[in-house]
């Protein structure tokens, strides 16, 4: 990752987060990182072989653990799920694990993969549920060279949850996703304040001609700025494992740069009373959303289709 202007509590390569078999531990309740300000989310994420495992604690966090690649099976609070994966976040939906709170979780993978888990701090009891993939909300959003796919599965329209709010996105080779530019950092009308994290896969895109190019560097980039007297400035090129913190501020574009396609999973939470995603967009760049009406949705997608 190369990134010459993001203060480095805001922008973490593969590993420099890593902690307990985590190659990312952020936010959690015994992630060692220390963010100044960050409270609300956090994320942790493991390769695993066959048969490999990780166990968290039963604490006063929500969860919910997401196949990257691979199939796992989960163990919480003594009930045992098989979660069908994928072959890689690229696949199109994998089935997903809500925990619920206070919940003692093992994580132990089939024949090897990556798997994710992104938390909150939480108190109110919701049930443990396991959302299988057929089941997995799947929305197109935006059009032309802004289309991109979306995986509703922790959102509040599809999971009953306490604090977080936690979906993926996958993005065409040359796109633009999480734009218009956009914040949620003040509890106002119109808007909520959350935090959001975002973790990063990329891959040389399928329908790159010709044979499969050696040496290939995938890569995308996230934009962060500020709407505010608070200052931020990230300009991150990013790879496979990456991640990139928003604690406020415009964000967006993250950019699937041409030859790559780029994936992140997002979790948000925040202090607000309700759990609900309402933004507002940079007055500058707004505008762009009332352009989609005349355009088509990209015809790459869906992935896994």
């Amino acid at each position: 990752m190369t990134d010459t202007s993001a203060r480095p509590e805001w922008v973490y390569p593969k590993g420099s987060a890593a902690h307990g078999g985590w190659f990312v531990s952020l936010g959690g309740h015994d992630s060692p990182t220390e963010v100044p300000g960050w409270a609300h989310t956090g994320l942790r994420v493991a390769d695993l072989g066959p048969g490999e495992g990780l166990a968290l604690d039963a604490v006063a966090e929500e969860r919910i653990v997401v196949p990257l690649s691979g199939s796992f099976r989960a163990d919480a609070g003594g009930t045992t799920y098989a979660l069908q994966g994928r072959a890689s976040v690229f696949a199109g939906p994998t089935d997903v694990l809500y925990t619920g709170v206070r919940t003692d979780l093992t994580v132990i993978a089939e024949e090897g993969g990556r798997v994710a888990v992104a938390s909150a701090p939480a108190k109110a009891e919701h049930p443990a549920r396991h959302l299988r993939r057929e089941e997995i909300p799947v929305e197109l959003r935006g059009a032309g060279n802004c289309s991109r796919q979306v995986h509703n599965f922790g959102t509040p329209a599809a999971l009953e949850a306490d604090r977080f709010i936690v979906c993926e996105v996958l993005t065409p080779a040359g796109n633009w996703s999480s734009y218009p530019p956009h914040k949620h950092d003040e509890e106002k009308e119109g808007e909520t304040a959350l935090e959001e994290i975002y973790y990063f896969e990329t891959r040389v895109a399928e329908d790159v001609p010709g044979p499969g190019p050696e040496g290939a560097d995938p890569m995308g980039y996230q934009r962060v700025y500020a709407s505010d007297e608070r200052p931020i400035d990230v300009s991150a090129e990013v790879r496979s494992g990456d991640v990139v913190l928003v604690p406020y501020g415009w964000h967006g574009p993250a950019m699937a740069a041409p030859g790559y396609d780029l994936y992140y999973l997002n979790v948000m939470a925040g202090p607000g009373r309700v759990r609900e995603w309402l933004i507002s967009d940079d007055p500058h760049h707004g505008w762009v959303r009332r352009s989609w009406d005349a355009a088509e949705i990209d015809p790459r997608l869906p992935f896994g289709r």
